[in-house]
């Protein structure tokens, strides 16, 4: 029984030996490890690999993501140690993940982050797990697909996000994180035929080919149609998720470097990452959380349900791909 477990269990993050199963700690104590999972460096046998990358060199307006990983996995820890919610699974139980700390970089050699973000995302890939990562300003997804393009080829984008960031831009040693997708699709990493961005809500004249679902669309027509579209769109490519926070609507999520109105709502983001289930998730991210600005923890307790989403979509393949 939970609460009776709560009386001995404690510090999961280092001292749990198993790599699956829940953690019955108090929600107020404890070391703060994403959904209290086993900090681990060794991914042996490991399925899923959550990390954090706090980095906000290139946040338009407000500063602060650097900190999103660490008020993500703080506010995961408010989480029910149950299965998430609506799904037929438990992820933690079914799934070997790690929480696999933080990216190390020189915070005064910018232009050296990415290469060291693309390496250590294909350190993870090549031990045979994916990765959640958790960030950092949304640049990082740039590097982190160079490292998925290797393994898989180019690959099907699905981005929930108020901007697209497919603004023209090609000096590529700029690290901008408005400019980051235009990037990776004349790199050629991603398909714009087979991604899809969802929650829009600025203008772009020119969004390279990828289908737009903006946010009135969902309002209007509601999370199922869009749901269908979205798996209309990418078929069975691999596919990686990407989720700005900014893809809420600022009542929902003010914690983030470029609040828009007209959002989604939190119940529209779950409802659709829960309806997803079956899509070739590769791995995804959270990104844009900044703790200074939301000082109810709002943002970071969304941001953590994401994660937790993504893992569930990756747990959910990985079963699927087992019993074929």
């Amino acid at each position: 029984m939970a609460l009776e477990d709560a009386k001995t269990q404690i510090d999961h993050a280092f001292t749990r030996e198993d790599l699956k199963g829940p953690s019955f700690e108090l929600t107020f104590g404890g070391a703060t490890s994403f959904l209290r999972r086993k900090y681990s460096k060794d991914l042996t046998g490991v399925d899923i690999a959550v990390t954090g990358v706090p980095f906000d060199q290139a946040v338009t307006n407000r500063p602060g993501t650097r900190l999103g990983p660490r008020a993500i996995r703080e506010a995961s820890s408010l989480q029910a140690p149950d299965a998430p919610y609506g799904w037929p699974f438990d992820v933690l139980s079914e799934c070997a993940i790690v929480d696999y700390g933080d990216l190390a970089f020189d915070y005064a050699n910018v232009p050296a982050f990415p290469d060291a973000l693309t390496d250590h995302i294909r350190g993870i890939l090549q031990a045979g797990a994916a990765s959640v990562v958790l960030g950092g300003d949304h640049y990082i997804s740039f590097p982190i697909l160079k490292a998925y393009a290797e393994k898989y080829g180019p690959l099907s984008l699905l981005q929930f996000d108020a901007h697209t960031d497919t603004w023209v831009d090609d000096d590529f040693s700029r690290v901008d994180h408005g400019t980051m997708f235009y990037k990776a699709v004349k790199s050629g990493i991603v398909d714009p035929a087979t991604s899809v961005q969802v929650g829009i809500r600025t203008t772009n004249e020119d969004t390279l080919g990828v289908t737009i679902i903006d946010a009135r669309e969902v309002h209007e027509k509601g999370t199922a149609a869009a749901v269908s579209r979205i798996k209309s769109v990418l078929g069975d490519r691999p596919c990686y998720l990407t989720f700005d926070i900014d893809a809420l609507d600022p009542a929902y999520a003010p914690g983030t470097g470029t609040p828009v109105w007209g959002g989604l709502t939190s119940a529209q983001a779950a409802y659709m990452l829960r309806d997803l289930a079956g899509i070739n998730i590769r791995g995804g991210d959270i990104v844009e959380v900044s703790p200074p600005f939301d000082t109810t923890g709002a943002t970071a307790i969304a941001g953590a349900h994401v994660a937790t989403e993504i893992l569930s979509l990756l747990g959910w393949r990985m079963r699927e791909e087992a019993k074929a």
